[in-house]
């Protein structure tokens, strides 16, 4: 084995984490691959014999090159961010590779990386890295160009803007898919009671459905509303072929229509009960997802 491919081996190890870093940094897994590759290719050009903590070398490249990406994305907006839902990670868990598992491995709900995208791209990065890869301030502190305490000023004020703000899932996935089951049975048979007795009293759904949505992002909230919608969903949806799938952590679907992708959900569970519903149904962003083996639906779910 030559030097190259020692250095090649060695960054694969790492390669999982640092994918996961940067999409919780990004909220987009193409945008995570980019600044992945980008840390590969600083790699490459640099002595690998004389860093002493790979890891944490590329820990810093990847956190830098996010920091640059988040920057250049606001600097680029004329107006201020418009809500809507990141890219979903979507995988099946028996089949999922590592990449893919360690992304999706702490839940990180689209929930959660909305409320991400409000914080300053340093309050992010610190955050991310101590509150959700266990780094010290010290190691975070020359990755964004301040002190060990700025870093911790930085993780705290980041941490009291997403408190509270996203439901914690139950964290048993077959006792979720189970509560999956019972909303859509209850929704296709146009159970109304069925369904109040499934969802959270202050359940919140969220619809991206992109430029083809008028208003964009559509908000419903409260069981009795999103029952409502749930039924008018059941009652046109014969034609839909559903796919089982992780989604960001939690039970999800795939939803097909004459084998075209036309949306992703997921449910966040939390009590036996389902407190948020997100679905990405905006058709130029589901064509540029990599969606796995759930690019084959394959049953009537």
């Amino acid at each position: 084995m030559d030097g190259r491919e020692f250095v090649a081996e060695r960054f694969e190890e790492h390669r999982a984490r640092l994918k996961a870093v940067a999409y919780r940094m990004l909220g987009s897994p193409v945008e995570a691959e980019d600044a992945v590759q980008e840390a590969w290719l600083r790699l490459a050009r640099s002595d690998a014999g004389e860093i002493d903590n790979l890891g944490g070398w590329l820990t810093t490249v990847v956190g830098r090159v996010c920091l640059d990406m988040l920057r250049s994305r606001r600097q680029r907006r004329e107006e201020p961010l418009a809500e809507g839902l990141p890219d979903p990670v979507v995988g099946r868990v028996e089949s999922a590779d590592p990449e893919t598992r360690a992304m999706i491995a702490d839940s990180v709900g689209p929930a959660l990386l909305v409320v991400l995208e409000s914080l300053t791209p340093a309050e992010r990065l610190a955050f991310v890295l101590h509150d959700m890869f266990g780094m010290t301030f010290e190691e975070i502190a020359p990755v964004i160009d301040r002190t060990p305490g700025a870093a911790r000023q930085l993780a705290s004020r980041a941490r009291r803007r997403v408190r509270g703000t996203t439901p914690e899932p139950d964290p048993d996935p077959v006792a979720q898919r189970r509560v999956v089951d019972a909303f859509l049975a209850a929704s296709h048979g146009g159970d109304f009671e069925a369904l109040l007795s499934i969802l959270d009293p202050d359940v919140v759904l969220r619809v991206d459905g992109g430029a083809a949505l008028p208003g964009g992002l559509q908000i419903v909230r409260g069981r009795s509303a999103v029952a409502g919608r749930a039924t008018m969903f059941g009652r046109t949806a014969r034609a839909t072929v559903s796919t089982p799938a992780l989604v960001n952590g939690v039970a999800g679907l795939v939803n097909a229509i004459d084998g075209e992708i036309v949306s992703v959900m997921s449910f966040t569970v939390v009590d036996g009960r389902i407190a948020a519903i997100d679905i990405l149904s905006d058709r130029d962003r589901l064509a540029g997802l990599d969606l796995g083996d759930s690019q084959r639906p394959s049953a009537n779910y």
